[in-house]
Order: structure tokens, then sequence, then C-alpha cells
């Protein structure tokens, strides 16, 4: 993947990936920070959290397998997936271990690439023994239904790459019309599609007993007559 970037039709994708995760993390706060693969490019570089690490299965900050995090429980505040689930063996069970190491209100950042676009026609009609055509291209309907039963919110996303995968860039420059028409026209069209989503805990109500208060107010009898009240985990 990282040689695929250096080419004509890698750097056009590179350059909208990396100003969308520029612009997203740059205002998302916390401690902790992860980027699972791609360790060579630095997709949090405008993030200002003090801990960023990296992790893949060789390489990076940590050594990892990113379907079994080797991760405390709601340890982490941001989460970074640029193209992991399309790599993955197991990209569903990947979002459940992100979602568990994931603080409550914890933010998720991920990239993929779509299938219906002319990315995805390329990887048909194409060969697919290097990247990213090698890659299982998943729908984003998909995924945020993944995102959804995992209890996830989107907070944001978009499309973006609607010019054809062409690995020269004299090409991809002639259709540079194609990406503000594509956002108005086609707006599903996109090659790439970025999503950036929310774990989100529902609170527990607590619910109050109708003390009588005049049995509590009887002689002899110490306590106070005010009502126990409600109280939503979570609102500190």
């Amino acid at each position: 993947m990282q040689d695929w970037f250096e080419s004509d039709a890698g750097r056009y994708v590179l350059e909208r990936e990396q100003a969308w995760f520029d612009a997203t993390s740059v205002d998302l706060f916390g401690f902790i920070a992860m980027q699972i693969g791609l360790c060579q490019i630095d997709f949090l570089r405008a993030n200002r959290m003090p801990f960023r690490y990296c992790g893949k299965p060789a390489g990076g900050h940590v050594r990892l397998l990113p379907e079994l995090l080797p991760l405390a429980s709601q340890s982490l505040d941001l989460v970074a997936l640029p193209h992991a689930l399309e790599f993955s063996p197991n990209p569903h069970q990947l979002l459940r271990e992100v979602e568990r190491v994931l603080r409550p209100e914890g933010r998720l950042l991920l990239t993929g690439f779509n299938p219906l676009s002319f990315f995805g026609t390329r990887r048909w009609l194409g060969s697919r023994q290097a990247y990213p055509w090698n890659g299982q291209f998943l729908r984003l309907t998909r995924i945020k239904d993944w995102l959804s039963l995992l209890g996830f919110e989107l907070a944001g996303g978009r499309m973006a790459c609607y010019a054809p995968p062409l690995n020269r860039e004299q090409l991809l420059r002639g259709f540079g019309f194609l990406e503000s028409a594509g956002d108005r026209w086609w707006a599903l069209g996109g090659g790439v599609y970025m999503l950036h989503a929310v774990k989100r805990v529902q609170g527990m109500r607590l619910i109050s007993p109708q003390w009588d208060e005049g049995w509590l107010a009887k002689p002899g009898l110490a306590g106070s007559t005010n009502r126990i009240g409600t109280h939503r985990l979570g609102d500190e």
C-alpha cells in the first residue's frame, strides 16, 4: 500500500485523505491516540493529544494484530483506521476491538475504498494481484450498519476522489472538475469514503422510590425528608 501511495493515483488519494484527517483530528482532545496500519504515513500529525502511537503486525510503535488488540479496554481516546478494514481477514472483529479499547465518547476516524465508484470498477476490470486492488472493498452502508450495531454514532464524513484512478498526473488533473461536480451531483460515487464516528454509551437512570415523608417525620426516626433524586451516569 505504501508503494501505491507513491504513484500518481496514490498521491491523488493520499492528498485528499491527509487533508481530511488533518481537518478532522486537529480539534479532537484527549490523552492517547492510536493509528492502526500504514505507519509510514502519520495520519494523526495534526492531532494534539500528548501520546500518539501507530501499531501494525510488523513495525510501528506497537506490534499488534488489529483483530486482537493488546490494549486495555477503554484505554484510548482516538483510533484512526486508514484503509485497515479492506485488508483485514475479519473487519467486523477489528471494529469490535476498536469499540472495546475506546473510552466512552472516544472517536474513530476511518477511510475505505468505495466499491460503487470508478475505483470499484477498476478493481473488477483489472488485475487484483497488487495493492490496493487485492483488498476487500466494503460498501459504505455495510460499514454504517456495523458501526451502529456496535454503538457508534456518526459525527461526520464525506466522499472524495471522484476521478478515475488513472496513474498519470496530467490525466488526473484533467478530471479535476469531477471533484466539485461529484460532491454536488454524485455524492455517493467518490472513490474513497471518510467517516468520523463517536462511541456512545447509554446512561443508566436510577428510579427513586416514593418515600412516605410522614412516616419519616415520626418522632424517634432520624433521616431527611428529601427524596432521592434521579441521576444519569456519565453526567459529571
